[in-house]
Order: structure tokens, then sequence, then C-alpha cells
């Protein structure tokens, strides 16, 4: 009997307390009602930002927005003056991983349950859906974790194992043998809790199609890194999401064999011309099926020798031997503005501003693998910067990072824009993005339902932890 009436008394001091001592030493700002006052508001819309605003946040929600002089902080509220910073959404990351590669060019990838969830929410990221998952029991139970108020991270929404085919390079996934089998996995992972599913490489025609149709039967949404199968024959089928761009879409491989992953493709995607029919018909298909393409640039920069910019907090959360491996990496890259690197990532700049202008739902992620390079939450903040250099304005390279993503979730309603009635997630940056979009990486706070958390404390905690664990 004593056990169960520990449990008991356990169970109502947890209800009492908001926050675990697994959280709370990250929470600086835990009122009730909080007032932001003077702050300028990126909204997440795509609007230009407004200056001298007042934000209300009311038990976990935005209660008010206004001029500061029309908007007073009502009584008792604690209030944060803070003239010369900016307010955005928070971040919803659409690839986003808690793996890592694993360095010594061995495709192996060590799962990040401690380290990333802290540096996505540190980096602001409060919504992340994962693209692909290598421990999916690991990462449904970090999401329930996060929920209850065992640990600090964004509201995670699980993508199930890869959807892959014969021929998979990584020996933690599942080599699929054929359509009955891509329903059996589907309908497991959908049981299981997962909230979407991400077709890999080497699918075959027949198991995308088994996929998509059972995942769609319960109202749940399939993306895709695909290789073996074109991004119009992917729209076809009625995929919802396709990662990456451009560069990963094979459809202009000449001789391209159907459900086959051609061995080289280097070079080809560079050479085409984006005014060209054949492009223009692959965007105009995915406008019309309603597909989103998900912007990774940063994990693609990463392989230019001289990008990205090297940051001191970049290098403090990484194990010696991960930031090792990675230098050793990007040393042996070519750089330069006549590199691969480079003129791949110009035309998946181009080509992703040339989808948004034709009508398509751009959505955005950090992709924290390839050499390393990426790192979660830091390349989500990497990769606003590199929209603005493909020609978005701040304002839109924020709304893709933020409002996109919440509505191709279904989650705009509740999150994405900063209006009122809206769930109070929000990122306190130090400057004006709007004028140096760099300003992005200077997080000052970060409010998850209300709660403010503080980055500097968030990016202690894990210093030379990621790589590791």
């Amino acid at each position: 009997m004593k056990l169960p009436v520990c449990l008991l008394f356990c169970s109502l001091a947890l209800a009492q307390n908001r926050f675990t001592p697994g959280v709370k030493p990250f929470i600086t700002v835990d009122a009730p009602v909080v007032a932001l006052e003077h702050v300028r508001v990126i909204d997440g819309t795509g609007a230009p930002p407004v200056d001298d605003q007042t934000i209300v946040i009311d038990h976990g929600r935005i209660a008010a927005l206004g001029p500061s002089d029309r908007t007073p902080a009502p009584a008792g509220a604690q209030t944060l003056s803070l003239a010369g910073h900016t307010v955005i959404p928070g971040i919803v990351g659409m690839h986003e991983h808690l793996f890592y590669p694993s360095g010594g060019g061995i495709p192996m990838y060590n799962e990040q349950a401690f380290s990333f969830p802290r540096l996505y929410l540190a980096s602001g990221v409060t919504t992340a859906r994962t693209g692909g998952s290598l421990e999916p029991y690991t990462d449904l139970n970090v999401k329930r974790m996060i929920d209850s108020g065992r640990m600090p991270g964004p509201k995670m929404w699980i993508t199930g194992p890869y959807l892959e085919g014969k021929g998979s390079f990584a020996a933690q996934m599942h080599e699929l043998t054929g359509a009955d089998d891509a329903v059996r996995t589907v309908e497991y992972w959908a049981a299981e809790g997962v909230t979407s599913f991400k077709a890999y490489m080497n699918i075959t025609h027949a198991e995308l199609q088994a996929a998509i149709e059972t995942a769609h039967q319960r109202g749940i949404k399939v993306t895709g890194h695909l290789c073996s199968i074109g991004f119009r024959e992917a729209a076809s089928l009625g995929i919802d999401n396709l990662e990456h761009g451009l560069l990963v879409d094979t459809e202009f491989h000449p001789g391209k064999q159907p459900d086959v992953c051609p061995a080289n493709t280097r070079g080809e995607i560079e050479k085409l011309d984006l005014e060209s029919a054949p492009v223009r018909d692959t965007i105009a298909a995915l406008v019309q099926h309603h597909v989103a393409i998900t912007s990774t640039l940063a994990v693609f920069e990463a392989f230019d020798g001289d990008r990205p910019p090297i940051e001191q907090r970049f290098i403090d959360a990484l194990t010696p031997e991960s930031a090792l491996s990675y230098f050793g990496a990007r040393a042996r890259a070519p750089g330069g503005k006549d590199s691969p690197a480079a003129a791949a990532l110009r035309k998946e700049l181009q080509f992703e501003y040339a989808f948004v202008k034709a009508g398509g739902l751009l959505i955005s992620g950090a992709d924290p693998t390839g050499n390393g390079g990426a790192l979660a939450g830091f390349a989500d903040q990497r990769n606003i910067e590199l929209l603005v250099e493909g020609g978005f304005t701040p304002a839109q390279a924020i709304q893709i990072a933020t409002a996109n993503g919440a509505r191709f979730l279904g989650e705009l309603d509740r999150i994405g824009t900063v209006a009122a009635g809206k769930q109070a997630d929000l990122v306190v940056i130090e400057g004006n993005p709007a004028l140096r979009i760099a300003d992005i990486r200077k997080v000052k706070l970060i409010f998850k339902d209300g709660a403010g958390y503080d980055p500097v404390r968030l990016l202690d905690s894990v210093r030379g932890a990621a790589g590791l664990h």
C-alpha cells in the first residue's frame, strides 16, 4: 500500500507546480500576466514591422496587442520594457531531427534527445516537426516528456521511421519489401502516435502510393526526400510535402528509370534553366496539387568550405570530437563563389523564390545532418538569413519560418503569428532583423505558452554535449 500512496502524493505535488525541477531553472518569466512594452513586432504575416507595441500575455495567450500608448499593462502584470527589441512568432521548424551524424564517415547517427530539444528552444523554435526518425520511440517519449513539463523543448510533431526502399545507406533504417509492408508500417506507427511520415530516397512508386493512401485515411500527411521518384510523379500520387527543393529532384536526370535513384546527379541541377518549360511545369504541378516545399538551405550551405560563418556558440555546443569532425570536413570542401556548393545554393534559392512567386507554400527547417555544419536551432535561424539572401524580405522570410509551417500543420489559428487570441509562442530578439537579418540570432527571451525561457541558460546546459547525447 505504501507505493500507491507515494505515487498519489507525488502526482498531486506535480499538479500543483507548473514546472518540474527539470524545466524550472530555465524559466525567467512565469507570471500569469505579462506585458512586453515598447517592442517592435514582426507578426509573421509578411507585413512590415510595427514599432512601439505592447503585447499582453494572460495565462499563456496573447490577450492584447497594440500601440504602447493605447495598450496599458493590466494591474498586477509583470512588465518588461523592451525598447530596441523585436518580437516575432515562435519559429515553426518543419525539418528537424533529434539525431546528428556520428562522424568518421560512418553512416550512423546518434540520438540527441538531451541536447537538441534545448538547442531548438534556445534558438526560438517553439514548434518542431521531425523530418524522419531513426529512434521513433525515443522521439515519441521525448515529446511526452516535454508536453508533461519534465524537460525543456519545443512542441514536437513526430514523424515516423523513414519509409525507405531497398538500398538504404543508413544501417538504422528499415527497408520496405513492398506495398503491403508500407501499409503495415504506416498503420503500426500511426497507432503508436506519430503525426506524419517521410518517404525516402529508394522507395518505389507502389510503396509510396500505398503509404500515402494509408496515411491519408488516418488524416496524416506524408512528406518525402525522394530520389527514385520525381517531384511531379510524387505530386500525382498525392504527397503533401517535398523536402529540400530542386536540388534533390531527379526527374530532370537524363535516362531516369522508374523506381531507380540515379547513381550520380551531381552538377545537373545547377545547369537547369529555371525559365525552361520542364521546370515551370514542375512548379505548376506542385502548386496545383498543393504540395509544400521545405527549405533546408543551411544544410546545403555547410558543404561550402567558406560558409557558413563560424560562431563561438556552435563550437561551444559541440563535443570536441564532433567539432573536429565538422571542421575536418569543412577544410576538405571547396569554397568560393564558384564552388559546386555555392552554385547549388544559388540555384535552390532561385527555385524557392520562383515557387513562392507562383503561389507555392514554402516552409523551412534545419535538417541537422549533412557534414554536421547545420546544428539544431542555429540552422533554423541561418535558414531565415539565407532566404533573405535569396531575395525574400526579412518579414517574408520570417513568415516562411513561422506562419507557413503553422498553416501546413493546420495550427495557424493557434500559433504562427503574433495576434490577440493566439498562444503566446514568441521570440524576443535584441535588435532589428528587419534591418539586419543576422539579428535573428540575438535571442533574448523565448515564450512558449506564455512562459519565458532564458536562452543563455539553455545553451549553457548543453555546452559540449551536442554530438554525444
